[in-house]
């Protein structure tokens, strides 16, 4: 599965489904990055968490304090978040992040809504 997006998209997906079904809406997102992160690795898939993510200016590396919340199997960046609606900010900060990675792939996913269907939001550069 690793380097292969599509099965491990699917897999988060369902392990966020399990994770809602389970918590439901209202908790911090550190809550769900861990539940999640958990559910992940109880299914063999490799993750990373907090993964420190510099910025590239002019051939300096700059720590600015960006963190990808998980990156699994190495090939799908995963944002969390607890909010009321996903916004434009929120689309733009996991692109950016994506450009910043070279990873192609990303998920949006908020656990505040009441079906999680409806928090998944699927990047692709």
């Amino acid at each position: 599965m690793e380097n292969d997006p599509g099965p491990v998209s699917r897999a988060v997906i369902d392990a966020g489904l399990k994770v809602h079904r389970a918590l439901g809406p209202g908790l911090l997102e550190s809550a769900y990055e861990h539940c999640l992160a958990y559910e992940l690795e109880a299914r063999g898939l490799s993750i990373q968490r907090q993964l420190g993510l510099p910025v590239v200016y002019e051939g300096l590396r700059i720590d600015a304090g960006y963190r990808l919340d998980l990156l699994v199997e190495n090939c799908l960046v995963v944002e969390i978040k607890s909010v009321d609606a996903l916004l434009r900010v929120h689309e733009a900060q996991l692109l950016t992040y994506l450009k910043l990675s070279g990873h192609r792939l990303g998920l949006l996913l908020n656990f505040n809504v009441e079906l999680f269907k409806q928090g998944i939001k699927r990047f692709a550069l």
